[in-house]
């Protein structure tokens, strides 16, 4: 089979097209004949070795296959060839031809959903829906600011904040993605490249909650915008941490935590 293969962690060109042996399913496994992977940061962080696991070389990345059932492992049961499924694979392998991965990580698709819709939905909405309702313990009627709203996650993370009738706001540092993140759902963008970021994190979160600040911000960015993003929280607020893609990883005084009864938590999925 044809797939990509990183021999050496470090920039996305050290991922290379070539030959690599076909997978056989092992007990407990099915083979997928791969028709959609999605490109997430995610895999350019592992590619890059900057993620916080990091997989044996050689490796072949991509998350979130999907595909049709081509072969079935000893002790499958519940899945059959032909079946449409997406794979939740780790650390990755669904940019290739085939994968065998474990039935445990494997669901089925309807019919009437694309290969491409299924993949490139898969881990963003995954990551949006634990980050609002198992991290974020989201109550309705709550504000909602999300942090890189025109990326992937918080594209996903607004449009099921609003869908579950939030408040939404997105921050947001490209002027030329603020109207894909108000189309997504969001109340007003919060412009994240001005000087004063403390102050315009928290004028317009105060305007949409009475003064209150956002009961959840999820932040996928870190460094000087979590920084700021923290002093806009809500008494009782959750702070929802996804990821440092903005540069440097922030560190908290507990001290905050304790007079605004806030709580800071982690993600990974």
């Amino acid at each position: 089979m044809r797939a990509i293969v990183v021999d050496e962690f470090g920039p996305i060109e050290n991922a290379v097209l070539r030959d690599a042996p076909d997978p056989k399913p092992a007990v407990g496994e099915i083979l997928i004949e791969v028709h959609a992977t999605p490109a997430n940061y995610v895999d350019i962080l592992l590619i890059g070795g900057k993620h916080q696991s990091r997989p044996s070389l050689p490796f072949i990345p991509g998350k979130g296959p999907a595909g049709i059932v081509r072969g079935l492992g000893s002790g499958v049961t519940g899945f059959a060839v032909g079946d449409r499924v997406l794979a939740m694979c780790e650390p990755g392998g669904g940019y290739a031809e085939l994968i065998a991965v474990p039935t445990t990580q494997c669901y089925r698709i309807p019919a009437s959903m694309p290969f491409v819709d299924a993949a490139s939905m898969a881990l963003v909405f995954d990551t949006a829906w634990f980050s609002l309702r198992e991290r974020g313990r989201y109550q309705p009627g709550e504000t909602v600011l999300v942090l890189g709203g025109s990326g992937g996650v918080g594209l996903a993370a607004i449009q099921l904040a609003r869908a579950l009738g939030a408040h939404v706001l997105a921050g947001a540092s490209n002027p030329d993605k603020y109207d894909l993140a108000r189309e997504a759902g969001a109340d007003a963008i919060i412009e994240l490249d001005r000087a004063d970021l403390q102050a315009s994190l928290r004028e317009p979160l105060y305007a949409v909650s009475a003064v209150r600040g956002a009961d959840i911000i999820i932040d996928p960015l870190g460094d000087v915008i979590f920084d700021a993003a923290i002093r806009a929280l809500a008494w009782c607020g959750r702070m929802v941490v996804i990821g440092f893609a903005a540069g440097k990883i922030p560190t908290i005084k507990a001290n905050y935590l304790l007079v605004r009864n806030i709580d800071v938590c982690g993600l990974q999925i």
